[in-house]
């Protein structure tokens, strides 16, 4: 991360860093470019980044990658956000993660409607050019879902025993 937005600031852009307290303790993440925005968990991070990104592209990484990358992809098949991700498979860094999840379309776990979320490249100008183009297309049956806050909050459960 700390390459990408140093050369995104000495490229005269616009930089923002969503980052929990956590990280900042003894200067995990080091330097900050451009504005720093303090979150207490990892999941507030995520849904600020979801709230302020017009996009979402990871590039290759590990675990937190993977799980942020996962989770705006779930996000959107819940009719969440309609935002376009992509992943830039450098050096075919992406390609088993992409034939598993084709793997998962084959098996039926994942819908075709589904997979068309994520979008690959292998080049950074192919993946704006495709994420641009992106068309949401919503599933209709979790289309008719309401994300409010009252929509939310837990209904009581009757646990009453009738015999």
């Amino acid at each position: 991360m700390g390459c990408v937005s140093t050369t995104v600031a000495q490229h005269e852009r616009q930089v923002l860093g969503i980052i929990p307290s956590a990280f900042t303790v003894n200067n995990l993440v080091g330097e900050t470019c451009g504005k720093e925005i303090k979150v207490a968990t990892m999941h507030e991070r995520l849904l600020m980044m979801m709230e302020l990104s017009y996009a979402f592209i990871a590039l290759p990484g590990g675990f937190g990658t993977l799980e942020e990358l996962f989770q705006m992809i779930s996000w959107a098949q819940l009719n969440i956000h309609s935002k376009p991700i992509g992943v830039l498979n450098i050096n075919g860094f992406f390609n088993s993660l992409l034939s598993f999840v084709d793997h998962a379309v084959e098996q039926k776990f994942i819908t075709q409607r589904a997979r068309k979320i994520l979008i690959s490249a292998t080049t950074a100008d192919e993946l704006v050019d495709k994420l641009q183009g992106f068309r949401f297309e919503p599933d209709p049956a979790l289309s008719k879902l309401k994300w409010s806050p009252s929509s939310s909050q837990k209904e009581k459960l009757d646990l009453t025993l009738r015999l």
